[in-house]
């Protein structure tokens, strides 16, 4: 395992989970939602709440919808690194505009946490499909919590140093608050930049099958898209996973980007007791991660998967009836940190076992489009709560999450791991011709 682990390509690609994860913690849970929910103080809960959900649902469904026919795109032409390190260069120009705008007006600085969204989601599709160029298929369960491991370590370091400088600037020579927050969204460009430089350099991809102009690479691009879209209905076992696979990580990305402004809006918890929190989150979901790779390994990523959605269903009942305090939360995030991490890596994990390898970055385009129109369907169930049922609040909203990981267990458990591997291996030689 440790040699697996130190392997350069192995390391690499999994160090761009290290970058990219700055991202995640310190803008996307840590800081922009408490920024933004005192920059609209003059706002209603529900009017700030709105501007929230649009925006994240907007760059979902941006991102969503390119993702596959960029994939098209990238596996027909060679260009995998490239779109990467198009998308994280986007990502990185907005952390560097928070830097800028973390003190002005509020809807620029939703505009450009919007736009960073599309950087950092854009990136994580072409990310992923790079997982099989780097790991042998016996072990992509291990390589892929390994990265997500080290996304959390990554993630978690640089956003407790950044918590140090916002709640103590003057030990890093800033003036103030207000400058050790924009300071903070700086270092997470030149964190995920430097950081990014390991996968550019070491990680090969297939060799493009054309030169073509970008004119005929876009029509082409459409054209594989559309028979990916045929193709991915002919892997029965595939499809019905996209489907489990879309329900219950909704609930997983609505809780991840919701919990912060929810604890911090509705029910008035110290801000420093929700940095804490996500602090506990991201160190636990290091080792965390780590065993579920391991787990994936010996028990199959199915049943890790199960595993990850009871938790969630007990974190979701324990936050209806009991969360009160800061000391609730803190319970709450350590019990997110165990699973979070694992249902994410199993589910990248068990979905390349279910594909072609000639196919995986279309396929894996897909795959983000689901994972980029989650957390919607969640905040909408919510949102539906208070006005259809006569007395229940906004606790009582959260409920409605149990939904979506009751359906997406109910699909998975109609997941046959073996048959949709025969299905892609079936694949992959009609398209290969052999």
């Amino acid at each position: 395992m440790k040699r697996l682990f130190l392997d350069r390509k192995v390391f690499s690609w999994a160090l761009y989970d290290w970058a990219n994860s700055a991202f995640a913690t310190t803008v996307v849970a840590g800081f922009f939602p408490v920024l933004y929910s005192h920059m609209t103080s003059d706002l209603t809960t529900e009017d700030s709440q709105y501007w929230f959900n649009i925006t994240i649902a907007a760059g979902s469904i941006l991102v969503g919808l390119a993702s596959p026919i960029l994939g098209a795109i990238a596996d027909a032409g060679g260009r995998r690194k490239k779109f990467l390190a198009g998308f994280t260069f986007l990502g990185i120009l907005m952390c560097l505009g928070l830097g800028w705008a973390a003190s002005g007006i509020w809807w620029m600085a939703l505009v450009l946490y919007g736009v960073g969204l599309v950087g950092f989601n854009g990136a994580s599709t072409f990310y992923d499909s790079l997982l099989m160029q780097v790991s042998p298929i016996e072990e992509v369960d291990l390589v892929s919590g390994f990265g997500y491991a080290l996304g959390y370590i990554g993630g978690g370091l640089l956003f407790l140093v950044n918590v140090l400088m916002v709640t103590n600037p003057d030990w890093f020579g800033l003036a103030d608050t207000s400058t050790a927050l924009a300071a903070s969204f700086i270092s997470v460009g030149a964190w995920w930049l430097v950081f990014s430089l390991p996968i550019f350099l070491y990680v090969d991809e297939p060799a493009g099958s054309s030169e073509q102009g970008i004119g005929s690479v876009i029509a082409e691009g459409w054209h594989q898209f559309r028979l990916t879209l045929g193709e991915i209905r002919q892997l029965r076992v595939a499809s019905v996973f996209l489907v489990g696979y879309w329900l219950y990580i909704d609930g997983v990305a609505t809780i991840f980007k919701m919990a912060v402004f929810f604890a911090d809006r509705i029910l008035g918890l110290p801000s420093e007791s929700l940095i804490t929190a996500l602090l506990l989150t991201q160190f636990i979901s290091f080792p965390s991660a780590m065993f579920f790779g391991w787990l994936g390994k010996r028990i199959g990523p199915k049943s890790g998967i199960f595993i990850g959605i009871a938790v969630y269903m007990l974190v979701i009942g324990y936050a209806w009836q009991w969360l009160r305090s800061s000391m609730d939360f803190y319970f709450l995030a350590a019990a997110i940190g165990v699973v979070q991490g694992g249902i994410q890596s199993l589910s990248r994990s068990l979905f390349a076992r279910l594909i072609p390898m000639s196919k995986t970055t279309e396929f894996f385009g897909f795959f983000n489009l689901i994972g980029r129109f989650s957390s919607i369907l969640g905040p909408m169930l919510m949102l539906m709560v208070p006005a259809l049922i006569a007395g229940a609040d906004e606790r009582d909203s959260i409920l409605a999450l149990l939904v979506v990981f009751l359906g997406g267990a109910f699909f998975l458990s109609k997941v046959n791991i073996a048959a949709g591997v025969r299905e892609a291996d079936r694949m992959q030689r009609k398209l290969s011709g052999s």
